[in-house]
């Protein structure tokens, strides 16, 4: 079994989705009391946010550089970044390090591939849904992602930041998330990413009929599977 390196606490509320799921899987794949062989490098997210918020990448960039090494230097096959918005600085992480990184919006688009999706709904932060990191890796994979309206980006990105990721999970929030959905599904959407770690928290599949692509659970098990390849 390889050793997953989980860059995470980004927050930490969606870290621990990661975790548990990882372990899940692995117990369905090996049987047993088979569990994930998992590094964790838990990071401030105070830290991360400030420089985010003023367009500080590359400092965050190190942070990350710093935290994979890490995780590289204590046995690490592989790294996982716990957290959509933060692929934005894999071309730098990777430059910087010699195992492999994971990237989450591959398995996402691995997954809506399988099941048929080639129209799709986006929700995440405003830096995920206005920048091209990560909607290029799902176009170039043949898929084409609608966005919400520039005020509603504004909407649920305040809600990730304010709510979600203080663990605040808001029944108003909740329904201001799903009007985003209807709306987006009008414009042809045949399913919903949740493209930010933490919106699993609130909106699930029994909540709207678009198929729901939740990226924490993808990714996690994605980072299962690839543990237990030999």
């Amino acid at each position: 079994m390889k050793t997953i390196g989980l860059i995470g606490g980004m927050s930490w509320e969606s870290t621990m989705t990661y975790y548990q799921i990882i372990n899940t899987t692995v117990k369905e794949m090996l049987g047993g009391l088979h569990s994930g062989k998992i590094l964790l490098n838990s990071v401030d997210f105070y830290e991360i946010e400030k420089h985010q918020s003023k367009g500080e990448w590359d400092i965050c960039a190190t942070m990350m550089i710093d935290a994979a090494r890490s995780l590289e230097a204590a046995g690490a096959d592989f790294i996982v970044i716990c957290t959509n918005t933060m692929h934005k600085v894999v071309p730098q992480i990777q430059e910087n390090i010699a195992i492999p990184i994971l990237h989450i919006a591959d398995a996402v688009s691995q997954e809506l591939k399988q099941h048929g999706i080639t129209k799709a709904a986006l929700l995440g932060t405003k830096y995920t849904l206005t920048e091209t990191f990560y909607i290029e890796k799902l176009v170039k994979a043949g898929i084409e992602i609608l966005i919400p309206e520039p005020q509603d980006i504004e909407i649920i990105n305040r809600v990730i930041f304010e709510e979600l990721c203080l663990g605040i999970v808001s029944p108003d929030s909740k329904k201001e998330y799903l009007r985003i959905i209807g709306q987006l599904e009008t414009q042809g959407a045949q399913s919903v990413i949740l493209g930010c770690t933490e919106i699993g928290l609130m909106i699930k599949q029994e909540d709207t009929s678009l198929p729901v692509f939740d990226t924490a659970r993808i990714h996690a098990e994605k980072a299962a599977r690839s543990g237990c390849t030999s």
